[in-house]
């Protein structure tokens, strides 16, 4: 049997901190087992679980790596909204008047993600 994906790893400076914006923003749960202080905390949500784990050193460049999210059960926009309102940045915006296109948003830390249309928005050609 091949490898599975048990979890995503970010490093950051306060793993608790983290854990609970992105348990908000993909209405997941922080572990029962992580405090905070705690050197790492998991986030559990569906179709994903990440995890955060404290380093002390700093973020310096662009991510390598980054999620993508689609809403789920509203529009890209009203989830831009919230997000930001959870203590995101918005980094930059590819949302085009055709309705296309994505928002870059950052986290606390400063660690990059996007928030692209909704499968309903795509529309029952769109992939």
């Amino acid at each position: 049997m091949s490898s599975l994906v048990r979890h995503l790893t970010f490093d950051c400076h306060d793993a608790y901190r983290q854990g609970l914006f992105w348990a908000a923003v993909l209405e997941g749960t922080v572990s029962d087992e992580d405090h905070p202080g705690d050197p790492e905390a998991l986030v559990t949500a569906p179709g994903a679980a990440l995890l955060f784990v404290t380093v002390e050193e700093a973020k310096t460049v662009k991510n390598r790596v980054h999620l993508d999210l689609q809403p789920q059960d509203r529009t890209r926009e009203e989830e831009v909204e919230r997000i930001l309102a959870l203590g995101a940045t918005l980094v930059a915006d590819h949302r085009t008047p055709d309705g296309r296109g994505w928002a870059t948003l950052a986290d606390p830390e400063g660690n990059e993600f996007c928030v692209e249309r909704s499968a309903a928005a795509r529309g029952p050609a769109a992939g």
